[in-house]
């Protein structure tokens, strides 16, 4: 195995030459990041109001298509609101994956919902409709008042989260007409698939709710940020209300009408953000570039690499490339790391964690599978 994991390290360094050390997914400021930052400083309004939050959310819906966007802290805050938007509530269940960040679950667990673990596809790494619809088939009840019931559990199935995985646009269409059939919301965790396409629409959009990261590591950074988009007027007003503390509008008096959140993402960050986003597209084609040359020169050398499925158009936020084993995996990710370049595996199952262990989830073959072969490797955008 030594030759072929000189051979993958080989690839990545030729990826990125005279770098003494390859990082996993670097930040890029090649814009106007400075000069709109300066100008947020200089404007005076550096916290949750101020111009540049509002040119965010309105660069939001034009990348994304939605009618709305809400400008949030983080993404898990904002996977945490929009679950909130959705009617979940304590002792609801929400249908996810098991193969997906922490945040995804722990956003769940601020309502006191519980998750319950669909399989992934594995070619797309995201929630299967084929194991979404098998579940919902052999577990699910529709009750007398239209609501999906666990015929098991007995609590109601309120919300379902996919995940974009790596930027991996999943099977979402299928997954939205499910859960209609279904009277379970979707909410979209599209944190990772800024700039990602499937059928023509861009991730984030599919559902009723959809939510962004724009932390350090993803392909648009402004430090920590998220953002909800959705075409629902109500949804986004109420949004952006409990975002800013449910406070009331008054030129002096504070007056506050329910339980609100610190969730308003600040105007520098903001100011970040716009400059960013300005440089998505360059963004996107240039990781797409590196993917392709990616999976050209893996497969000369036999290695099997993640690839978009038809239809689709991925960002390649983090490339991943398939070991034989979790054993050869883990002897992989010793080797690169002592040789200069930073690899990791996927998340660990959520399923296997203590907090989230011993549901009642469906068989995850394909999570389990994936879990054990599977290493993400430099991605950044070469400058």
């Amino acid at each position: 195995m030594q030759k072929v994991f000189e051979d993958i390290v080989s690839v990545i360094k030729d990826a990125f030459p005279g770098q003494a050390f390859i990082r996993l997914h670097a930040p890029v400021f090649a814009g106007d990041e400075r000069k709109y930052v300066l100008d947020a400083i200089d404007s005076t309004y550096v916290s949750s109001v101020g111009a540049y939050v509002n040119k965010f959310e309105q660069m939001m819906c034009d990348i994304t298509g939605a009618s709305h966007a809400v400008a949030i802290v983080s993404g898990t805050n904002a996977l945490h609101l929009a679950l909130k938007l959705a009617g979940v509530e304590r002792e609801d269940e929400v249908l996810s994956q098991s193969l997906t960040f922490i945040a995804t679950c722990n956003a769940i667990s601020y309502l006191s919902a519980t998750p319950v673990f669909i399989d992934v596809d594995k070619d797309t790494i995201g929630l299967s409709p084929d194991s979404l619809r098998q579940f919902l088939d052999k577990n699910a009840r529709k009750g007398q008042d239209g609501f999906c019931y666990n015929k098991h559990s007995g609590k109601r199935i309120k919300a379902c989260v996919p995940m974009h995985t790596f930027g991996l646009p999943c099977r979402v269409d299928e997954i939205a007409h499910i859960c209609d059939q279904w009277n379970i919301i979707l909410v979209e965790d599209a944190a990772e698939s800024i700039g990602s396409i499937y059928k023509g629409k861009h991730t984030g959009t599919f559902g009723q709710l959809g939510t962004f990261s724009f932390n350090g590591n993803k392909t648009v950074t402004c430090g920590g940020g998220g953002a909800i988009v959705t075409n629902d007027e109500k949804l986004a007003r109420r949004a952006k209300h409990l975002s800013t503390q449910a406070k009331v509008p008054h030129a002096w008096e504070f007056v506050h009408d329910e339980i609100g959140f610190n969730y308003r993402m600040p105007n520098l960050n903001a100011a970040l953000a716009c400059a960013q986003l300005k440089q998505l597209n360059s963004f996107v084609s240039n990781k797409r570039d590196l993917a392709q040359m990616y999976q050209k020169k893996f497969k000369s050398i036999n290695v099997s690499i993640l690839e978009e499925i038809s239809d689709a158009e991925s960002n390649y936020w983090l490339n991943g490339i398939f070991l034989e084993s979790r054993h050869q995996r883990d002897e992989f990710l010793k080797y690169s790391n002592d040789n200069g370049v930073m690899t990791r595996p996927v998340w660990e199952l959520m399923h296997r964690l203590r907090m989230f262990s011993g549901g009642d989830n469906a068989p995850l073959p394909n999570s389990e599978w994936i879990s054990d072969r599977l290493v993400n490797i430099p991605s950044s955008v070469r400058l």
